[in-house]
C-alpha cells in the first residue's frame, strides 16, 4: 500500500493531479492524498503516466581522438536513450511539464524556462537569489515535540507558517486553533502526515529531574542522618500549638489570634544530641493542600487527641489524611491531667480507625502527654526519634540545597520573604534559588529564631530573602548554578501555566470514569462517603468496595455522618477522588468549592442506585440520569397546628424561588428528613404559584407534619441529561 502523497512526490506530480488521474482511470475511493492505493492500482499508474513522457534524453556521449594538430576532437554519438524523472518540479516550469505530458514534445534535449523575476534590494543594490523551497523529508524526515505543544510549536518543528498550519486545520479538519494554543496529540501526528513528517510525541522532560540526576550524591558514605520533619494534626482545640509550645518552652499561642493557629511555621528542637524539626500547621487543610501540589514535606504526623473529648471528626479526617499521604503515625494523648479524662476510651476509638496501640499488640505509639504537668513530652521525643530510626531518613550535606516551601510573603522594607524547609543539600548566602516560577539570589538566610546565619544544611526550617516574587505554598525550590538557566526555567513554566490557563487537573468523575480506566490513568477508585447514619455508611461501604476488579480496585479513602463539608473536597481534590452522599447533602461553601476544582459529587437515596451507578461508570454503560436543579431554598421560622389539617410551615424564601408544583425535600442539620411534594402553597391566605426570595409564604408538605424551627425545605425540578464520555 501506497500513499497519493508518496507517489506523487515519487512521481514528481502534484497530488491532486494524480487524485484526478485516479478518478480518471476508475479509482473512485481515491479523493484525498492521504489515501492508499494497492500495488496493482500502482503499478498502473506508473506504466500510463511514464509511458508517454520523457522528461529527459541523455545520449551517451564518445569520446574520439583525432590528431589534427590542435588536439583532440568530440564526436557526440547517439546510443541508447535513458529516461530521467525529476523529483521536483518548480511551480514555473508547471506548464512545460503540462506540455511534455500531452506528449507535444516526443524528444526533448533542453527545456529552456525564463527564470523568476527577482526582486531588487534598494540597501545593496543587488538582486538576492530567490529562497528554494527544501522539502521538509528530505529537511526532516522525523521530529520530536514536546507536550503540550502549541501551535507556534509546531510550526517551528515542521518549518510552516503558523497561519498555514492555522488555515489548514480550520478549513479541512474543522478545528479552530489560535497560535498559542495547545494541540491535542492526535492533531499534531495528523499535521506531521500532513507535511510529510513523522512526528515522535514525548512528554517534556522535568528540569527538577535533571536537577536530582545532576546533583545527588548516591555514594553512600557521603549521605548522613537527617533530623526527622513533624507535623502536628487533630481536632481543633485539643492543644496541638500548645504541647508544640511546651516542647519548645517557648509561649507561640500567646501570640495566636484566639488561640487558633494562623499561619505556617517551623521550629527546630534539640533533644539529646539529636533534631526534631516540627511544623505548626493551621490544620490539616494546608497539610492537603501542599500535598495536592506533589509536596509530601512531613515525615511523621503527629496525631494529637484529648483525653477528655477523645476522636472528633476532625480527628477521624486528619488520619485519613496522613493515610493518604502514607506518613507514619504517632498518637498523643494530651490532656491526661484533667479530671474526666478516659485514656482507655481513646485508645478504644482509636483502635476502631485501625490505630491499634503498642500495648494492645499493635503498631502504632500512643503516647499520654500533658501541657500543665510537662508528662509525657520527653517520651513524645524519644518516640518520634526512634520512628525516625525506621524510617532511615539521609541526605548528604554536600549537596546543592532542595526543599520545599511553606509560605510566603512580601516584607516591606525587605522584600520578599519565603519560609522554607531544606530537605538535602545546603543552602548558602549568595546562592541562586529557582523555585516555582520565580527565581534570585539568596541574600539573607534566618533560623527558626529569627537570628541571621551563613549557611543551613538538611532538615533545617529557615527563611530567605532575594526572590523576584512570591512563591507558592508547595512549591519545590532547587540550588542551581547559573541565574540565565534558572531564569530560563522560570520563565519556561510561566508559559506553561499560561498555556494551560491555569486549568486544574481533569478529576475522575462517573461520566469519565470508564475512558480514564481504558487509558490506563486510573488502576483505582477513590470514594469519599457520607451518609445520614452510621449503619449506611457501612453498608454503602461494603456494597462498593464488592464492586473491585482485578484491573480496579474500589477504595474508600473516608467515610462519616452528616453533610458533605470543605473538607471532603479538599480531600477529594488532593486524593482525585469522587464524593458520594447518602440521604445527605452538601453545604453551600461546598457546593461551591467543589464546582470550582471540578470535583464530582454524587447524591443518591437508594444504596442499590450508588452501586449501580459506579458499576455503570467501570463499564462504560452509564444510562441518562436524573439530574436535579435545586430551584429555591426556604427557611422555616414559625410552625402553625391547625386541626385536621396538620401542621403549616411559616417561611421565609432565602433563594430563589419556590412553585406550588415542585418536588421538595425537608432538611434538618444537613440530613434529608423527607422528600415529596407540596400540597398546598400561600401567601397570607391566597393561594400561590409561586413565592419569590424574599418573600414569606406558608407551606403545607403533603403527608408529612414532623416540622420544626429552622428547618430547611429545598425546591428542586428534576431533568433528565444524557451521560457521555468526556
Amino acid at each position: 500500500m501506497v500513499r497519493i502523497n508518496k507517489l506523487a512526490k515519487d512521481l514528481g506530480f502534484k497530488s491532486s493531479f494524480l487524485i484526478g488521474k485516479c478518478q480518471e482511470y476508475g479509482f473512485v475511493n481515491i479523493k484525498h492524498h492521504a489515501n492508499s492505493l494497492t500495488d496493482e492500482q500502482v503499478d498502473l499508474l506508473r506504466s500510463k503516466l511514464v509511458k508517454g513522457v520523457e522528461l529527459a534524453v541523455s545520449s551517451k556521449v564518445d569520446k574520439v581522438s583525432t590528431k589534427d594538430g590542435d588536439g583532440d576532437s568530440v564526436k557526440v554519438k547517439p546510443d541508447e536513450t535513458t529516461l530521467e524523472i525529476r523529483r521536483r518540479i518548480p511551480p514555473w516550469k508547471q506548464r512545460a511539464r503540462e506540455e511534455l505530458i500531452r506528449g507535444r514534445w516526443k524528444e526533448v534535449t533542453k527545456v529552456s524556462v525564463p527564470k523568476r523575476p527577482r526582486k531588487f534590494d534598494r540597501r545593496t543594490k543587488e538582486q538576492p537569489k530567490a529562497k528554494r523551497h527544501v522539502p521538509l523529508k528530505e529537511k526532516a524526515g522525523k521530529a520530536t515535540v514536546e507536550l503540550p505543544a502549541s501551535v507556534k510549536d509546531v510550526s517551528r518543528v515542521l518549518g510552516v507558517k503558523a497561519g498555514d498550519i492555522i488555515s489548514k486545520l480550520l478549513m479541512e479538519h474543522n478545528v479552530c486553533a489560535t497560535i498559542n494554543q495547545s494541540l491535542d496529540s492526535d492533531v499534531i501526528e495528523m499535521m506531521g502526515l500532513e507535511y510529510g513528517v513523522e512526528i515522535e510525541l514525548r512528554q517534556a522532560k522535568d528540569v527538577e529531574e535533571e536537577f536530582l540526576l545532576e546533583e545527588t550524591v548516591e555514594k553512600e558514605e557521603e549521605l548522613k542522618t537527617r533530623a526527622p520533619i513533624v507535623t502536628f494534626l487533630g481536632h481543633v482545640d485539643h492543644g496541638k500549638t500548645s504541647l508544640l509550645d511546651s516542647i519548645r518552652k517557648t509561649n507561640i499561642a500567646s501570640f495566636e489570634a484566639g488561640g487558633i493557629t494562623q499561619h505556617i511555621g517551623a521550629y527546630r528542637v534539640e533533644t539529646n544530641g539529636k533534631s526534631v524539626v516540627f511544623l505548626d500547621t493551621p490544620g490539616h487543610e494546608a497539610f492537603t493542600s501542599m500535598r495536592a501540589r506533589g509536596a509530601n514535606v512531613t515525615d511523621l504526623v503527629v496525631l494529637v487527641v484529648a483525653a477528655d473529648d477523645g476522636v472528633m471528626p476532625q480527628t477521624e479526617e486528619a488520619v485519613n489524611h496522613a493515610r493518604a499521604a502514607k506518613v507514619p503515625i504517632v498518637v498523643a494523648i494530651n490532656k491526661v491531667d484533667k479530671p474526666e479524662a478516659n485514656v482507655l476510651r481513646v485508645k478504644q476509638q482509636l483502635a476502631s480507625l485501625d490505630l491499634n496501640p503498642e500495648d494492645w499488640g499493635g503498631k502504632v505509639q500512643m503516647i499520654e502527654t500533658s501541657v500543665v504537668s510537662k508528662e509525657g513530652l520527653d517520651a513524645l521525643l524519644d518516640g518520634l526519634l526512634l520512628e525516625a530510626e525506621i524510617l532511615e531518613l539521609k541526605a548528604a550535606p554536600n549537596n546543592l540545597a532542595r526543599g520545599i516551601v511553606l509560605e510566603a510573603q512580601v516584607h516591606e522594607g525587605r522584600g520578599v520573604i519565603a519560609n522554607l524547609v531544606v530537605r538535602d543539600g545546603t543552602i548558602r548566602q549568595g546562592n541562586i534559588v529557582l523555585c516555582g516560577q520565580t527565581y534570585g539570589r539568596v541574600r539573607v538566610i534566618y533560623n527558626d529564631r529569627g537570628e541571621e546565619i551563613k549557611e543551613a544544611g538538611p532538615s533545617s526550617p529557615i527563611a530567605i530573602s532575594g526572590l523576584s516574587t512570591c512563591p507558592e505554598a508547595g512549591d519545590k525550590f532547587y540550588v542551581v548554578k547559573d541565574i540565565q538557566k534558572a531564569r530560563d526555567i522560570a520563565l519556561r513554566r510561566q508559559r506553561k501555566i499560561r498555556e494551560v490557563t491555569l486549568a486544574s487537573r481533569q478529576h475522575v468523575t462517573l461520566d469519565n470514569l470508564y475512558k480514564r480506566i481504558e487509558e490506563g490513568h486510573v488502576k483505582e477508585i477513590k470514594i469519599i462517603l457520607k451518609a445520614d447514619f452510621k449503619g449506611s455508611v457501612e453498608v454503602l461501604k461494603k456494597s462498593l468496595e464488592k464492586l473491585s476488579t482485578k484491573e480496579v480496585r474500589v477504595r474508600i479513602l473516608h467515610s462519616g455522618v452528616g453533610g458533605i463539608t470543605e473538607t471532603d473536597i479538599l480531600l477529594a481534590h488532593a486524593s482525585d477522588a469522587i464524593v458520594i452522599g447518602f440521604h445527605v447533602v452538601a453545604e453551600d461553601k461546598a457546593g461551591m468549592l467543589a464546582e470550582e476544582s471540578g470535583v464530582d459529587i454524587r447524591l443518591y437515596k437508594v444504596i442499590y442506585n450508588a452501586t449501580n451507578d459506579v458499576k455503570a461508570a467501570m463499564e462504560g454503560m452509564l444510562e441518562p440520569e436524573e439530574f436535579e436543579q435545586t430551584i429555591g431554598k426556604v427557611e422555616v421560622r414559625r410552625v402553625f397546628k391547625v386541626s385536621k389539617v396538620g401542621n403549616i410551615a411559616g417561611c421565609y424564601v432565602k433563594s430563589g424561588k419556590i412553585m406550588r408544583n415542585s418536588l421538595i425535600r425537608m432538611i434538618r442539620d444537613n440530613v434529608v428528613l423527607y422528600d415529596g411534594k407540596i400540597a398546598t402553597l400561600r401567601i397570607v391566605k391566597e393561594d400561590a404559584k409561586e413565592v419569590k426570595a424574599g418573600f414569606e409564604c406558608g407551606i403545607k408538605i403533603a403527608g408529612y407534619d414532623d416540622i420544626k424551627v429552622g428547618d430547611v425545605i429545598e425546591a428542586y425540578e428534576v431533568q433528565l441529561v444524557a451521560r457521555t464520555l468526556r
